[in-house]
C-alpha cells in the first residue's frame, strides 16, 4: 500500500473516531493496533510495547505527577485566594483592575504549577464572583480568567515543556528559560488589552468604590504583600535548586511539593482530606496524559516506520515555498488541530514529523520548541474543544452559558495569536535567556 493511501486512511480514520467522541488516547492506540496488524504483522505489536515501556522509564517523566500534585495542593491550601486578594488591593483603583489582578495571579501561578486546569478552576471560584459582584462585563471577567490560567502551559515549570523535551530531545532547562519572556509578553498583552478597553469604557470593568478604597490603606497593602510570599518562595526553591545545580528538574519538582506541603501545614490546610483529594486528582490527570502519550506514540511510530515522516517532509519541502511560508503552514496545521485534539496528542503526532523539516530549513530547534508551545497555548482557548472553556464552565454560575465563555475567549485568543506573531518576528524573545544562561556550558 502506498504511503499516500496510508496517510489518507490513517488520518481520516482518526478524525472519524474523534468526531464520534472517542478519546484521542484510545482512537490513536486502536488505529495503531489495526494498521500494524493489517499492514505489518501482529507480532510487530511487541515492538510498540517495548518502545512504550522504555518511555515509561524516562526519569524526566516522573516530574509530571509531582508538578500536578503541587498544583492540586496549592489549589486546596488557600494560597491562590491570598494572592488574588493581595493583587486586587494594588490594581483595584484602576479600570479593569480586578481582571488585571486575575492575570497577574495566573502569571505567578504559572511559575509554580505548570498545570492550567487547577489555575483556571481556582481563579473561576475566587475571582469570578468578585468581578461579577463589581459589575464587570462577562467578556472581561471570563476572558481574564481563561487567559491568565493558560499561561501555565508556557511559563515554566510547564508540563508541556517536559513532554516536548522528551519527544524532541531538547534540553528541558533551555526550554524552561525560553518560555519565560514569551509568557511575560502574553501576560503584558492581556493586561494592556484589559486596561485599554476598561479605560475607554469604564462600565466594562469599574474600579473599586471610594468606600472600598478607603479601607485599603498603604499599611494594609504592604502588610498583605505576604500573600504572594508563598508562591515566590516556591519559585525560588524550584528554580534555585535547578539552576544552581543542586537538583535535576524531577528532583526540583519534589522540592516544590515539599515546600507546598510545608506552606499548607503553616496555613492549617495539610490534612488527610486535602492530601487524598490532591492525590486523587494527580492520578487522574497523570493517567490522562500518559494514556494519550502512549496511544499517540504507537500511532506515530507506525506512521514514521512506513515512511510517513519522509513523505510529509518531501511534501512540504517540495512545495517550492520559502522556509517562512512552510513554517506558516505548520503553524496553521497546529492551530487547526488545536481546535479538536488535546495538546499531548498533537505533540506526539506532529513534532516527530515537523522537527526534521525545521532543522532542514535551518531554523533553531530550540526556538521552534518555544513557538510550538506558544501555539499550543492557543488550543486551550480554541472552540469548540478548548480545555479552558470547559474548566471554567464547570465552576461558572448557572447564569453563564458556554456561548458567553466562547465569546469571552475569542479576543484573548486573538491576543495569543498576536503573541505568536511577535515570537515569530523576534526570535531573541525565545532564545536570548537560555543562550545567555547556558553559554558557559558550551
Amino acid at each position: 500500500m502506498s504511503i499516500e493511501l496510508i496517510t489518507i486512511l490513517m488520518f481520516s480514520s482518526l478524525m472519524v473516531l474523534l468526531l464520534l467522541g472517542i478519546p484521542v488516547a484510545f482512537a490513536t492506540g486502536a488505529l495503531a493496533v489495526v494498521f500494524i496488524s493489517l499492514l505489518w504483522s501482529p507480532a510487530a505489536l511487541s515492538v510498540i510495547a517495548i518502545r512504550i515501556f522504555g518511555q515509561m522509564y524516562q526519569y524526566l517523566l516522573f516530574a509530571i505527577p509531582l508538578f500536578i500534585f503541587l498544583a492540586s495542593l496549592m489549589e486546596r491550601s488557600g494560597i491562590i485566594e491570598d494572592m488574588f486578594n493581595t493583587f486586587q488591593e494594588w490594581t483595584g483603583p484602576l479600570g479593569g483592575g480586578l481582571a488585571s489582578a486575575t492575570v497577574l495571579v495566573g502569571t505567578l501561578l504559572a511559575a509554580v504549577m505548570g498545570v492550567i486546569g487547577a489555575a483556571v478552576v481556582t481563579l473561576g471560584i475566587f475571582a469570578l464572583p468578585t468581578m461579577m459582584e463589581h459589575k464587570y462585563s462577562k467578556q472581561i471577567a471570563l476572558g481574564s480568567i481563561m487567559a491568565g490560567g493558560t499561561l501555565g502551559i508556557l511559563i515554566p515549570p510547564s508540563v508541556l515543556f517536559i513532554l516536548y523535551s522528551l519527544v524532541a530531545g531538547e534540553s528541558c532547562g533551555k526550554l524552561f528559560l525560553g518560555g519565560i519572556l514569551p509568557g511575560l509578553v502574553l501576560s503584558a498583552l492581556f493586561i494592556s488589552y484589559i486596561t485599554i478597553r476598561c479605560w475607554r469604557n469604564p462600565a466594562l470593568g469599574p474600579p473599586l468604590s471610594k468606600e472600598e478604597m478607603a479601607e485599603i490603606t498603604w499599611k494594609k497593602k504592604l502588610i498583605d504583600l505576604k500573600g504572594i510570599a508563598p508562591p515566590l518562595l516556591l519559585i525560588f526553591a524550584i528554580f534555585g535548586s535547578i539552576f544552581t545545580g543542586i537538583a535535576s528538574i524531577t528532583e526540583a519538582a519534589g522540592v516544590g511539593v515539599f515546600g507546598a506541603m510545608v506552606i499548607a501545614a503553616f496555613k492549617g490546610q495539610l490534612n488527610w482530606k486535602n492530601v487524598f483529594s490532591a492525590s486523587n486528582q494527580t492520578i487522574s490527570a497523570t493517567c490522562m496524559v500518559l494514556w494519550t502519550m502512549f496511544g499517540a506514540l504507537a500511532f506515530v511510530t507506525f506512521y514514521m516506520a512506513v515512511g510517513g515522516g519522509e513523505f510529509i517532509a518531501n511534501l512540504l519541502l517540495g512545495t517550492g515555498l520559502g522556509r517562512w511560508s512552510i513554517l506558516a503552514i505548520m503553524m496553521a496545521v497546529l492551530i487547526f488541530l488545536g481546535m479538536f485534539l488535546d495538546w499531548v496528542g498533537i505533540m506526539y503526532l506532529c513534532v516527530p514529523i515537523f522537527l526534521p523539516v525545521i532543522i532542514e530549513l535551518g531554523f533553531d530547534p530550540l526556538w521552534f520548541g518555544i513557538i510550538y508551545n506558544v501555539n499550543m497555548q492557543m488550543s486551550f482557548l480554541s472552540p469548540p474543544f478548548g480545555y479552558a472553556l470547559f474548566y471554567l464552565k464547570g465552576v461558572a454560575p448557572p447564569g453563564i452559558s458556554m456561548e458567553d465563555i466562547i465569546k469571552a475567549a475569542l479576543p484573548f485568543l486573538g491576543l495569543q495569536f498576536i503573541g505568536l506573531l511577535i515570537c515569530l518576528r523576534f526570535p531573541l524573545i525565545s532564545t536570548w535567556l537560555p543562550n545567555l544562561v547556558f553559554s558557559g556550558f558550551k
